[in-house]
This record gives structure tokens, sequence and C-alpha cells, in this order.
């Protein structure tokens, strides 16, 4: 009886432990995984079947699972770092634990790997972005004329205007667009808000946090970029504004110019049919914040 009862804890503990398992979401990162002989698997489509299959199986057990984006560089030069050896499946093990640790995850809600891969991958991206960012940002050091941080200070400015823009939308649901040009990369940045019955709205941190991340790398570089806003409402007409980002400040785009920007193909400069039920209009007033030069470094 009392072995019975141990294995009975045993298989009650197994289904308390959450696990993170990392994924290789394309043929490449699969393919470059081909080349450890412990990994065993030949083709990606049944990799991913697999997986499916032992997702299914833990979370009928009642197991929690959340999962990463599997890098085979980041992979590799974990393991050079940490003088393991990439042939070992303890060695993968290890390096998943970190990725649960330090970089992005989703759980595990039975949807398909399908469904579930591209969401994976989007956190990831804004991962990416929001540390790139926020080393630019660390990198800017203090200010020649004042000694305030100038990333720091960008950062402030910027969540300052994010809520502005939030606080004066129209009720609905809200998109932003945040496009910063490099030298030596153009970052875009997308955030999401929900709003019900002129309630707050609903942001996503990890998002909100990248989204202002590279506003705040815009305004303290004074790079060149833009912001744009589209708020959607039942029985109402979509809204579109935005602003310029130039010389360290927001700039009220003109209703022909976000026009113009919509209905452009960003990649062919070509016209693109406007869509119906679509008001393009100036923005709100934000206040004094928008005209205010940032450092000049």
């Amino acid at each position: 009886m009392a072995h019975t009862d141990h294995q009975t804890m045993r298989r009650v503990l197994r289904r308390e432990i959450a696990g993170t398992i990392g994924v290789l979401t394309d043929e490449h990162d699969f393919r470059a995984m081909r080349r450890y002989r412990s990994f065993t698997f030949h083709d990606h489509a049944t990799y991913l079947r697999q997986l499916e299959t032992v997702l299914r199986s833990r979370a009928a057990q009642g197991t929690h699972t959340t999962l990463a984006l599997f890098d085979p560089e980041d992979y590799a030069a974990y393991c050079t770092a940490s003088g393991l050896d990439p042939e070992a499946t303890a060695s993968r093990t290890r390096f998943t634990a970190e990725l649960a640790a330090t970089g992005p995850t989703i759980p595990y809600d039975g949807r398909p790997l399908d469904v579930l891969l591209p969401t994976l991958v989007d956190a990831a991206v804004r991962h990416a972005t929001w540390e790139y960012a926020t080393t630019l940002l660390t990198r800017l050091g203090p200010c020649p004329t004042c000694g305030e941080d100038i990333g720091r200070a960008g950062f402030t400015r910027a969540s300052d205007l994010l809520v502005r823009i939030l606080d004066t939308a129209p009720p609905g649901d809200r998109h932003l667009v945040c496009t910063v040009s490099g030298p030596p990369d153009t970052l875009v940045s997308v955030l999401h808000g929900d709003q019900e019955s002129h309630g707050p709205t609903r942001l996503d941190e990890a998002e909100a946090l990248e989204f202002t991340s590279v506003l705040a790398l815009g305004l303290a570089t004074r790079s060149p970029g833009g912001l744009v806003i589209r708020t959607s409402a039942p029985g109402t007409a979509d809204r579109v504004y935005g602003w310029r980002l130039r010389g360290g400040t927001l700039e009220p785009l003109t209703a022909s110019e976000v026009f113009d920007a919509y209905c452009t193909d960003a990649e062919s400069g070509d016209l693109i049919p406007p869509e119906p039920g679509v008001d393009y209009r100036e923005p709100p007033d934000l206040g004094e914040g928008t005209r205010t030069p940032g450092h000049r470094h």
C-alpha cells in the first residue's frame, strides 16, 4: 500500500511541474540542428507533428507547458560560453531552461502549432527589438550640457506621449505603429490596445515596453520616423491619424499626408486603393510636450 501511495504522490508531483519546450519554428533552424548526431529528427514536418503529440499528452495529464523559440546559433554560442557539449541532450535542456528564464515564452493552450508558432515568433521579435532599442538608449550616456541621462529621459518622454496619445484617442480598439529609421537599422514596433465602454485601454505589457523603447530611441537620437494610430469601434468609421518624428519631436501629419501614407505601398511605392469606411484626419493636440526638442548631442 505504501509503495502505491508513493507512486500516486509522484504522479501528482509530475503533473504540477511546469515545463518549457524549445521549438525550432522554421526549416532553416531545423536544418542547422541536423548537424548534431543526437538530434534524431529527419524532417521538420515530422518534428512538429511529434512535438504537437507530446504537448497534447502533457495537457491531457494536467501539465502546464510553455513554448520558447530555440535558436541554433544562440545555442551554439551558449554551449561555447558555458563549456558544454552541444551534442548532449542535457545541454539542450539547460539552454531551454535559460530561455524560459530570460527570453519570451507563450503557454501551450491546446491550439494547433500552426496557430501558436507565429505568436511565438512575434513575441521573440518584440523581445529582440526591445533589447536592441534598450541597448542603444543605454549607450547614449549623459547629456554633455546638463548631465541628464539621454536614454532615460527619452524613455520617460516617450511614456508620457504614449499615455497622451491613448487618452486623446477616440473610444474603441487601438492599433499603433511606430517606425524609427536607422542607421544602423530601421525599427518597427506595433502596439494593440482594447477598450470597452470608455474604460481604460488594455495593453500587452511586453508590447507596450517595446513600443515605448522604440519611440524613445527616435526621440532621444532625433532620428526620422513616424507614429500612426488607427482606432476601430462598432458603428463608426475607423479613424487614422499620426505624427512625423523629426528632430526629437512629434509633428502632426495632415489628413492628406496620412491618406497618402496609407494608400502607398511601402516597398514598391505604388498607389493602393483607399479602404472604404476609413476616416483620415489630423491628430488631436497632445500638448507642449510634442514640440519640446530632445537633447542635442
